[in-house]
């Protein structure tokens, strides 16, 4: 009886997959679990009460806020939160003193 040999498809050798042990640490790496803290409260900083922000107001439908450096996507959700309004899209802009600065145009 003759040994077959394997046909090989590859001309490069790769080691064999061995057992890989599901992960079972000692102890946890990071005490706590990272909590969100970017509520409502921190993501609104407060309204923009300029003269143009005042035109904004009037002529656009059109809300300036100062906003969080890091708040992003939930912008909207955070006016419609506190304030009890729709927004139809919020414009965001990083001003020359490093603030975050975001346009809420209302859905009206």
């Amino acid at each position: 009886k003759k040994k077959t040999k394997k046909i090989r498809t590859s001309v490069t050798f790769h080691r064999p997959k061995t057992l890989k042990k599901a992960r079972d640490p000692k102890y946890p790496r990071i005490s706590t679990t990272g909590r969100n803290n970017l509520d409502q409260y921190q993501i609104l900083k407060y309204p923009l009460t300029t003269e143009s922000a005042m035109k904004k107001i009037e002529d656009n439908n059109t809300l300036v806020f100062i906003v969080d450096l890091k708040a992003d996507k939930k912008i909207k959700a955070a006016v419609k939160k506190m304030y009890d309004i729709q927004a139809k899209k919020v414009n965001t802009l990083i001003r020359p003193d490093g603030k975050k600065k975001a346009y809420v145009k209302l859905l009206m």
